[in-house]
């Protein structure tokens, strides 16, 4: 299992706001975004950036760490990621990806392997030739709701099609894929019923806004101690072919599924 693929959580944070990125090392996140769009205001764009590299130079202790750049808006995105190409990040963030084009222009300005957020309908029509040349792809749920005319406070049942042609579309291209945020900050209750779905759906990991969201994402995209037990069990067991398992039929490829559970356990 590629690396990329064993994130369980992608925690988004201001990259103009060096408290954040300070608390983010010693956090248990998988992934950090060092975010230049949304979560940045006009006028702290420039200095954003230059805190955004400095960030990945300094590292979080081993964590992959990327940077996300401003989609088409001025003169922004091309800065960034001329700025992403001289940093020490391992992936470049696009945002609004709707065509391969754009994700081989990030590609090639920034050096770097793309992240595409799909967030919005364009997107998720496009999404099995924009994952063609990314190393992963992002449910961007929040902008796909509004570009889909969704009611705010609806739930995801209107994103369920959305959802399931990002992993489809991730899994075909043999690249990552990642739920979108969960916006309830409080509401542990909701957070971990939709990491549950999220896993359901085939998403690898999650993304998250805030700290109090990072255990949850880890623990419910990461193989419990049961199927660790069992993917234990059925590794030992297996002899090749076709084979009765605790009252079950395996094959070689439950063993390669087991595998990726051990993995995804960091085992």
């Amino acid at each position: 299992m590629q690396p990329l693929r064993l994130c369980r959580s992608l925690l988004f944070l201001p990259a103009s706001n060096p408290r954040a990125i300070e608390k983010a090392r010693g956090l248990p996140a998988d992934l950090i975004i060092l975010d230049l769009e949304d979560a940045v205001k006009e006028e702290d764009k420039e200095s954003a950036r230059i805190a955004a590299v400095e960030a990945a130079r300094q590292g979080f202790g081993g964590k992959l760490v990327a940077i996300r750049v401003n989609a088409d808006i001025g003169h922004h995105f091309g800065e960034d990621a001329v700025a992403v190409r001289a940093s020490g990040a391992d992936f470049v963030v696009l945002p609004k990806a709707e065509t391969a084009k754009k994700v081989q222009d990030a590609a090639s300005l920034s050096q770097k392997p793309v992240l595409a957020m799909i967030e919005t309908a364009a997107g998720v029509l496009a999404a099995r030739e924009i994952a063609a040349h990314t190393a992963g792809l992002i449910a961007g749920t929040n902008d796909l709701s509004a570009d889909l005319g969704l009611p705010a406070g609806g739930g995801r049942s209107g994103l369920v099609h959305a959802l399931q042609s990002i992993v489809l579309a991730a899994r075909a291209q043999g690249v990552a894929a990642f739920d979108g945020v969960f916006n309830g900050l409080d509401d542990a209750d909701g957070m971990a019923a939709e990491c549950l779905e999220g896993r359901a759906y085939g998403f690898d990991g999650k993304s998250v806004i805030h700290p109090n969201q990072i255990d949850a994402a880890n623990r419910f995209f990461g193989p419990s101690d049961a199927e660790i037990a069992a993917a234990d069990r059925l590794i030992a067991a297996a002899t090749g072919g076709a084979e009765r398992h605790e009252g079950r039929m395996i094959e070689s490829m439950h063993v390669v599924q087991a595998r990726a559970v051990l993995a995804k356990a960091r085992r």
